[in-house]
């Protein structure tokens, strides 16, 4: 019998695909980065990681009120400026839409007060369907719905952060600085944050799945606490919790 795997995987949706930062639990192994042009490609990897923190919404509600599901009400209150990254999650009948006007007109019928579906948020849908068609309550143990924003406000002594990431929709550099050195300080190496990084995968993402990794390592060891503190489930069974 094989020994058990002592990886975990910190996971953000990229321009190509998903960007992957592999993290070693017995240290002995320096961190990686990977792109995987398919979730499924991240299960199977040859780190085979024990747990997998994604930045993609996992649990999709039937139906939604005012500020989303009870994760993204649950994790916002702690982010002060940075709460408006917590987008809100429309229910399922959206999500499953390709075109975006149905994807509206299905928000608008499953939402009180009505609501339509943001064009930022439609152009997730594809990554959130690809993650539902897999996602099964068994697996719930190894796939962690995670965001970057709540862990760094984890790792910074549950403070958010001062800066933000993006601005108008472009990264923004003294924000990536703030967060790059708050990442260095749990142990990842400047050169590992700053290398060149494959095509589609920006400086955000490569900050995101590194920060998402060390939740990984917080959820593998028992420490990480989901918000809220009892999740709902969706029609499938799937949990509906945000880890830090």
């Amino acid at each position: 019998m094989s020994a058990p795997s002592s990886w975990v995987a910190g996971v953000d949706g990229c321009r190509t695909g998903w960007a992957v930062v592999f993290r070693d639990l017995k240290s002995s192994e320096p961190p990686r980065l990977a792109l995987a042009a398919r979730f499924d490609d991240i299960l199977e990897a040859q780190e085979a990681p024990l747990i997998i923190a994604v930045d993609m919404p996992i649990g999709l509600p039937e139906h939604t009120g005012r500020g989303g599901r009870a994760a993204e009400q649950a994790a916002r209150p702690h982010l002060g400026p940075r709460q408006s990254s917590v987008f809100s999650v429309p229910a399922r009948e959206a999500v499953m839409c390709e075109d975006y006007r149905a994807a509206c007109a299905q928000a608008l019928a499953h939402s009180d007060p009505p609501r339509k579906v943001s064009i930022q948020c439609f152009h997730l849908f594809p990554k959130i369907r690809e993650i539902d068609s897999l996602m099964t309550p068994a697996l719930e143990g190894r796939v962690y719905e995670v965001h970057p924003e709540l862990a760094f406000w984890r790792l910074n002594g549950e403070q958010a952060m001062a800066l933000p990431k993006k601005l108008k929709g472009r990264a923004h550099g003294p924000g990536l600085a703030e967060r790059k050195a708050l990442l260095r300080s749990c142990g990842f190496e400047a050169g590992f944050l700053d290398q060149p990084r494959p095509s589609g995968v920006g400086p955000d993402d490569l900050i995101d799945a590194s920060v998402n990794a060390l939740i990984a390592e917080r959820i593998a060891s028992g420490q990480a606490q989901s918000f809220p503190p009892d999740p709902p489930r969706d029609a499938k069974g799937l949990r509906i919790a945000i880890w830090a």
